[in-house]
Protein backbone atom coordinates (compact mmCIF):
# COMPACT_ATOMS: atom_id res chain seq x y z
CA UNK A 1 0.00 0.00 0.00
CA UNK A 2 1.23 3.66 -0.49
CA UNK A 3 1.93 5.79 2.18
CA UNK A 4 0.67 9.42 1.53
CA UNK A 5 2.23 12.21 3.92
CA UNK A 6 -0.11 14.21 5.16
CA UNK A 7 0.64 18.40 6.67
CA UNK A 8 -1.87 19.62 9.34
CA UNK A 9 -1.94 23.46 9.79
CA UNK A 10 -3.17 24.32 13.19
CA UNK A 11 -2.58 22.90 16.57
CA UNK A 12 -5.08 24.23 18.86
CA UNK A 13 -8.24 22.38 19.91
CA UNK A 14 -9.18 20.79 16.92
CA UNK A 15 -5.79 19.81 15.55
CA UNK A 16 -4.26 18.77 18.90
CA UNK A 17 -7.24 17.02 20.26
CA UNK A 18 -8.93 15.64 17.26
CA UNK A 19 -6.44 15.46 13.87
CA UNK A 20 -3.03 14.98 14.48
CA UNK A 21 -3.96 11.50 16.87
CA UNK A 22 -6.76 10.34 13.93
CA UNK A 23 -4.46 10.95 11.16
CA UNK A 24 -1.92 8.53 13.11
CA UNK A 25 -4.75 6.33 13.80
CA UNK A 26 -5.32 5.98 9.72
CA UNK A 27 -1.85 4.28 9.44
CA UNK A 28 -3.27 0.73 8.04
CA UNK A 29 -5.02 3.51 5.41
CA UNK A 30 -1.80 4.79 3.80
CA UNK A 31 -1.71 8.20 6.05
CA UNK A 32 1.42 9.15 7.78
CA UNK A 33 1.56 12.55 9.48
CA UNK A 34 4.83 14.11 8.85
CA UNK A 35 4.04 18.00 9.32
CA UNK A 36 2.71 19.98 11.66
CA UNK A 37 2.61 24.30 11.29
CA UNK A 38 1.74 26.09 14.35
CA UNK A 39 2.97 29.37 15.23
CA UNK A 40 1.97 28.65 19.14
CA UNK A 41 2.50 24.90 19.58
CA UNK A 42 4.98 23.67 22.67
CA UNK A 43 7.71 22.17 20.29
CA UNK A 44 9.12 19.90 23.12
CA UNK A 45 5.45 18.80 23.65
CA UNK A 46 4.72 17.87 19.91
CA UNK A 47 8.29 16.34 20.16
CA UNK A 48 7.26 14.21 23.20
CA UNK A 49 3.89 13.37 20.94
CA UNK A 50 4.90 13.04 17.27
CA UNK A 51 8.58 12.30 17.35
CA UNK A 52 9.04 11.98 13.64
CA UNK A 53 7.08 14.69 12.40
CA UNK A 54 8.31 18.19 11.86
CA UNK A 55 7.03 21.33 13.50
CA UNK A 56 7.10 24.61 10.86
CA UNK A 57 6.12 28.28 12.26
CA UNK A 58 4.08 28.79 9.11
CA UNK A 59 2.59 26.93 6.34
CA UNK A 60 4.58 27.33 3.48
CA UNK A 61 7.02 24.69 4.01
CA UNK A 62 4.48 22.18 3.79
CA UNK A 63 3.02 23.60 0.84
CA UNK A 64 6.39 23.53 -1.04
CA UNK A 65 7.41 19.87 0.10
CA UNK A 66 6.61 17.85 -2.29
CA UNK A 67 6.17 14.61 -0.52
CA UNK A 68 3.06 16.22 1.43
CA UNK A 69 0.59 15.18 -0.30
CA UNK A 70 -2.23 15.40 1.73
CA UNK A 71 -3.00 19.15 3.93
CA UNK A 72 -5.33 19.44 6.72
CA UNK A 73 -6.38 23.18 7.86
CA UNK A 74 -7.95 23.03 11.51
CA UNK A 75 -7.65 26.68 11.83
CA UNK A 76 -10.05 29.37 12.84
CA UNK A 77 -12.98 29.39 10.56
CA UNK A 78 -12.04 32.54 8.64
CA UNK A 79 -9.20 31.29 7.31
CA UNK A 80 -10.48 28.17 6.16
CA UNK A 81 -10.87 29.35 2.55
CA UNK A 82 -7.43 31.17 1.86
CA UNK A 83 -5.72 28.19 3.65
CA UNK A 84 -7.90 25.45 1.25
CA UNK A 85 -7.34 27.23 -1.60
CA UNK A 86 -3.04 28.06 -1.38
CA UNK A 87 -3.17 23.77 -0.64
CA UNK A 88 -5.16 23.33 -3.65
CA UNK A 89 -3.01 25.55 -5.73
CA UNK A 90 0.34 23.46 -4.43
CA UNK A 91 -1.44 20.24 -5.81
CA UNK A 92 -2.67 18.46 -2.62
CA UNK A 93 -5.38 16.98 -1.48
CA UNK A 94 -7.12 18.63 1.25
CA UNK A 95 -8.74 18.30 4.66
CA UNK A 96 -10.82 21.15 6.06
CA UNK A 97 -12.42 21.31 9.55
CA UNK A 98 -15.84 21.87 10.02
CA UNK A 99 -17.49 24.51 8.95
CA UNK A 100 -15.98 23.71 5.53
CA UNK A 101 -15.83 27.66 5.23
CA UNK A 102 -17.99 30.94 6.04
CA UNK A 103 -19.76 31.73 2.86
CA UNK A 104 -21.64 29.09 0.11
CA UNK A 105 -19.25 31.53 -2.47
CA UNK A 106 -16.05 30.05 -0.92
CA UNK A 107 -17.36 26.45 -0.77
CA UNK A 108 -18.17 26.86 -4.30
CA UNK A 109 -14.48 28.05 -5.41
CA UNK A 110 -12.44 25.48 -3.82
CA UNK A 111 -15.31 22.87 -4.77
CA UNK A 112 -14.96 24.14 -8.64
CA UNK A 113 -10.61 24.61 -8.00
CA UNK A 114 -10.26 20.60 -6.64
CA UNK A 115 -12.06 19.66 -9.70
CA UNK A 116 -9.95 22.03 -12.09
CA UNK A 117 -6.94 20.57 -11.01
CA UNK A 118 -8.07 17.01 -10.38
CA UNK A 119 -7.52 17.34 -6.40
CA UNK A 120 -9.77 15.69 -3.61
CA UNK A 121 -11.11 17.76 -0.76
CA UNK A 122 -13.39 17.07 1.91
CA UNK A 123 -14.70 18.72 5.30
CA UNK A 124 -14.25 16.99 8.91
CA UNK A 125 -18.21 16.10 9.81
CA UNK A 126 -16.55 13.41 12.70
CA UNK A 127 -20.25 13.89 14.72
CA UNK A 128 -21.57 11.30 11.41
CA UNK A 129 -19.48 8.87 13.56
CA UNK A 130 -20.86 9.72 17.36
CA UNK A 131 -22.13 6.67 18.77
CA UNK A 132 -25.39 8.24 19.70
CA UNK A 133 -26.18 9.37 15.99
CA UNK A 134 -24.90 5.85 14.43
CA UNK A 135 -27.32 4.49 16.29
CA UNK A 136 -30.29 6.48 15.83
CA UNK A 137 -29.46 6.44 12.16
CA UNK A 138 -29.77 2.69 12.44
CA UNK A 139 -33.23 3.11 14.08
CA UNK A 140 -34.51 5.48 11.51
CA UNK A 141 -33.19 3.52 8.69
CA UNK A 142 -34.40 0.08 9.65
CA UNK A 143 -37.87 1.44 9.58
CA UNK A 144 -38.90 0.33 13.07
CA UNK A 145 -39.77 3.73 13.57
CA UNK A 146 -42.67 4.12 10.83
CA UNK A 147 -42.20 7.69 8.99
CA UNK A 148 -40.46 10.15 10.97
CA UNK A 149 -42.38 13.22 11.44
CA UNK A 150 -40.49 15.03 14.30
CA UNK A 151 -37.11 15.18 15.18
CA UNK A 152 -35.39 16.82 18.37
CA UNK A 153 -32.06 17.23 18.36
CA UNK A 154 -30.07 19.03 21.05
CA UNK A 155 -26.21 20.03 21.87
CA UNK A 156 -25.89 21.42 25.19
CA UNK A 157 -23.45 23.06 27.35
CA UNK A 158 -23.13 24.47 30.79
CA UNK A 159 -20.09 27.12 30.21
CA UNK A 160 -21.71 29.86 31.71
CA UNK A 161 -18.39 32.28 31.15
CA UNK A 162 -17.65 33.63 27.66
CA UNK A 163 -13.68 32.72 27.10
CA UNK A 164 -11.04 34.59 25.67
CA UNK A 165 -11.16 32.88 22.15
CA UNK A 166 -11.63 33.29 18.31
CA UNK A 167 -14.89 31.39 19.00
CA UNK A 168 -16.40 34.01 21.26
CA UNK A 169 -15.10 37.28 19.25
CA UNK A 170 -17.06 39.51 16.20
CA UNK A 171 -15.75 37.89 13.22
CA UNK A 172 -16.89 35.57 9.98
CA UNK A 173 -17.44 32.15 11.16
CA UNK A 174 -17.72 32.87 15.11
CA UNK A 175 -20.47 31.94 17.41
CA UNK A 176 -22.20 29.05 18.09
CA UNK A 177 -24.38 28.43 15.25
CA UNK A 178 -20.99 28.10 13.25
CA UNK A 179 -19.36 25.81 15.65
CA UNK A 180 -22.21 23.07 17.32
CA UNK A 181 -24.84 23.95 14.79
CA UNK A 182 -22.76 22.43 11.70
CA UNK A 183 -23.02 19.31 13.78
CA UNK A 184 -26.25 19.34 13.91
CA UNK A 185 -27.31 20.36 10.94
CA UNK A 186 -24.87 17.82 8.68
CA UNK A 187 -26.25 14.77 11.11
CA UNK A 188 -30.15 16.51 9.40
CA UNK A 189 -28.89 16.63 6.16
CA UNK A 190 -28.10 13.03 6.10
CA UNK A 191 -31.11 11.87 7.69
CA UNK A 192 -33.46 14.33 5.88
CA UNK A 193 -31.67 15.86 2.86
CA UNK A 194 -32.15 19.29 2.05
CA UNK A 195 -35.25 20.99 3.52
CA UNK A 196 -37.88 23.09 1.68
CA UNK A 197 -37.68 25.99 4.12
CA UNK A 198 -35.20 27.25 7.15
CA UNK A 199 -36.68 29.24 10.43
CA UNK A 200 -33.80 30.25 13.09
CA UNK A 201 -33.97 32.49 16.41
CA UNK A 202 -30.77 33.22 17.92
CA UNK A 203 -30.08 35.09 21.11
CA UNK A 204 -27.31 36.23 23.33
CA UNK A 205 -27.83 34.63 26.71
CA UNK A 206 -24.32 35.25 28.81
CA UNK A 207 -23.03 38.58 29.87
CA UNK A 208 -20.31 39.68 27.95
CA UNK A 209 -21.10 37.58 24.88
CA UNK A 210 -20.04 39.56 21.50
CA UNK A 211 -21.69 36.54 19.76
CA UNK A 212 -24.55 34.17 19.56
CA UNK A 213 -24.24 31.42 22.25
CA UNK A 214 -27.85 29.91 21.73
CA UNK A 215 -30.03 28.63 18.68
CA UNK A 216 -33.27 27.28 18.16
CA UNK A 217 -33.56 26.23 14.11
CA UNK A 218 -35.98 24.40 12.52
CA UNK A 219 -35.68 22.55 9.21
CA UNK A 220 -38.98 22.06 7.43
CA UNK A 221 -39.20 18.86 5.40
CA UNK A 222 -43.19 18.73 4.87
CA UNK A 223 -44.22 15.27 6.22
CA UNK A 224 -41.32 15.98 9.28
CA UNK A 225 -39.93 18.98 11.10
CA UNK A 226 -36.29 19.13 12.23
CA UNK A 227 -35.79 21.03 15.67
CA UNK A 228 -31.75 22.21 16.18
CA UNK A 229 -30.97 23.49 19.50
CA UNK A 230 -27.82 24.32 21.31
CA UNK A 231 -27.26 26.60 24.16
CA UNK A 232 -23.92 27.29 26.74
CA UNK A 233 -26.21 28.02 30.05
CA UNK A 234 -27.64 24.44 29.89
CA UNK A 235 -26.96 22.76 33.14
CA UNK A 236 -29.87 19.99 33.33
CA UNK A 237 -29.47 18.67 29.16
CA UNK A 238 -32.65 17.29 28.22
CA UNK A 239 -32.57 14.10 26.02
CA UNK A 240 -29.93 14.47 23.15
CA UNK A 241 -32.38 12.84 20.56
CA UNK A 242 -36.29 12.66 20.76
CA UNK A 243 -37.51 11.08 17.54
CA UNK A 244 -41.52 10.68 16.86
CA UNK A 245 -42.30 8.67 14.01
CA UNK A 246 -45.74 7.29 12.58
CA UNK A 247 -44.95 3.72 14.58
CA UNK A 248 -42.90 4.59 17.53
CA UNK A 249 -40.69 6.55 19.14
CA UNK A 250 -36.37 7.35 20.07
CA UNK A 251 -35.21 8.80 23.05
CA UNK A 252 -31.61 9.44 23.92
CA UNK A 253 -29.68 11.11 26.61
CA UNK A 254 -25.88 11.67 27.02
CA UNK A 255 -23.51 12.31 24.40
CA UNK A 256 -20.76 10.30 22.63
CA UNK A 257 -17.50 10.53 24.94
CA UNK A 258 -14.63 10.38 21.98
CA UNK A 259 -13.94 13.93 22.42
CA UNK A 260 -13.39 13.50 26.14
CA UNK A 261 -11.56 10.08 25.60
CA UNK A 262 -8.55 11.97 23.30
CA UNK A 263 -8.68 14.49 25.39
CA UNK A 264 -7.94 12.62 28.37
CA UNK A 265 -5.05 10.66 26.18
CA UNK A 266 -7.25 7.68 24.99
CA UNK A 267 -6.78 6.35 21.56
CA UNK A 268 -8.72 4.96 18.70
CA UNK A 269 -8.58 0.94 19.52
CA UNK A 270 -7.96 1.22 23.23
CA UNK A 271 -10.67 -0.59 25.43
CA UNK A 272 -14.10 0.34 25.52
CA UNK A 273 -13.18 3.51 22.96
CA UNK A 274 -16.40 4.32 21.62
CA UNK A 275 -18.52 3.12 23.57
CA UNK A 276 -21.28 4.38 26.29
CA UNK A 277 -22.63 3.93 29.45
CA UNK A 278 -25.44 1.43 29.60
CA UNK A 279 -27.40 3.87 31.44
CA UNK A 280 -27.75 6.14 28.68
CA UNK A 281 -29.16 3.54 26.12
CA UNK A 282 -31.37 4.86 23.86
CA UNK A 283 -35.17 3.46 24.88
CA UNK A 284 -37.19 2.69 21.30
CA UNK A 285 -40.94 2.79 22.31
CA UNK A 286 -43.20 0.86 19.56
CA UNK A 287 -46.97 0.45 19.52
CA UNK A 288 -47.40 -3.70 19.56
CA UNK A 289 -51.03 -4.71 20.03
CA UNK A 290 -52.50 -1.62 20.65
CA UNK A 291 -50.09 -0.99 23.81
CA UNK A 292 -46.80 0.99 23.61
CA UNK A 293 -43.99 -1.03 24.35
CA UNK A 294 -40.31 0.32 25.56
CA UNK A 295 -36.79 -1.09 25.19
CA UNK A 296 -33.60 -0.59 25.77
CA UNK A 297 -31.31 -0.47 22.43
CA UNK A 298 -27.76 -0.50 22.94
CA UNK A 299 -25.41 1.77 21.84
CA UNK A 300 -23.49 1.17 18.61
CA UNK A 301 -19.98 2.16 18.91
CA UNK A 302 -18.54 5.59 17.65
CA UNK A 303 -15.82 6.07 15.52
CA UNK A 304 -14.06 8.81 14.64
CA UNK A 305 -11.05 7.23 13.29
CA UNK A 306 -13.32 6.20 10.44
CA UNK A 307 -13.15 9.54 8.55
CA UNK A 308 -9.24 9.47 8.02
CA UNK A 309 -9.50 5.79 6.95
CA UNK A 310 -12.00 6.87 4.28
CA UNK A 311 -9.81 9.38 3.37
CA UNK A 312 -6.64 7.30 3.12
CA UNK A 313 -9.00 4.89 0.79
CA UNK A 314 -9.95 7.82 -1.27
CA UNK A 315 -6.39 8.94 -2.23
CA UNK A 316 -4.76 5.68 -1.80
CA UNK A 317 -8.06 3.23 -3.58
CA UNK A 318 -9.76 5.85 -5.50
CA UNK A 319 -12.93 5.54 -3.39
CA UNK A 320 -15.03 8.07 -2.68
CA UNK A 321 -14.14 11.12 0.13
CA UNK A 322 -15.40 9.90 3.84
CA UNK A 323 -17.87 14.09 3.61
CA UNK A 324 -18.08 15.09 0.07
CA UNK A 325 -17.47 18.84 -0.42
CA UNK A 326 -21.13 19.27 -1.66
CA UNK A 327 -22.46 17.89 2.05
CA UNK A 328 -20.56 20.21 3.41
CA UNK A 329 -21.35 23.17 1.55
CA UNK A 330 -25.36 22.50 1.95
CA UNK A 331 -24.62 23.03 5.86
CA UNK A 332 -22.85 26.28 5.16
CA UNK A 333 -26.05 27.03 2.81
CA UNK A 334 -28.28 26.18 5.79
CA UNK A 335 -26.23 27.93 8.28
CA UNK A 336 -26.68 31.37 5.36
CA UNK A 337 -30.24 30.53 5.63
CA UNK A 338 -30.47 30.61 8.90
CA UNK A 339 -28.64 33.68 9.81
CA UNK A 340 -30.87 35.49 7.07
CA UNK A 341 -34.24 33.91 8.70
CA UNK A 342 -33.34 35.34 12.12
CA UNK A 343 -32.09 38.60 10.83
CA UNK A 344 -35.57 39.42 8.90
CA UNK A 345 -37.66 37.50 11.29
CA UNK A 346 -39.57 35.59 8.89
CA UNK A 347 -39.18 31.67 7.46
CA UNK A 348 -36.59 31.36 4.33
CA UNK A 349 -37.74 29.21 1.55
CA UNK A 350 -34.38 26.82 0.65
CA UNK A 351 -33.09 26.43 -2.75
CA UNK A 352 -33.55 22.76 -3.84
Amino acid sequence: MQTCSVGLIGYGLAGKVFHAPLIVAAAPAGLALARISSSSADPDEVRRSYPDVTLDAGPQAMLDDPRIGLIVVATPNASHYALARAALEAGKHVVVDKPFVVSSAEGEALIALAQEKGLLISAFHNRRWDNDFLTLRSCIESGSLGQVHSYYAHFDRYAPQVKPRWKEEEQPGAGILWDLGSHLIDQALQLFGLPRAVTADLSVQRAGALVEDYFHLTLDYGHCKAVLRAGMQVCAPGPRYEVHGTQGSFSKYGIDGQETALKEGARPGDAGWGGDDSAHYATVTLMEDGAAVARRVPTLAGSYESYYAGMGKAINDRQPVPVAAEEALNVVRVIEAARQSHRERRTVDFPS
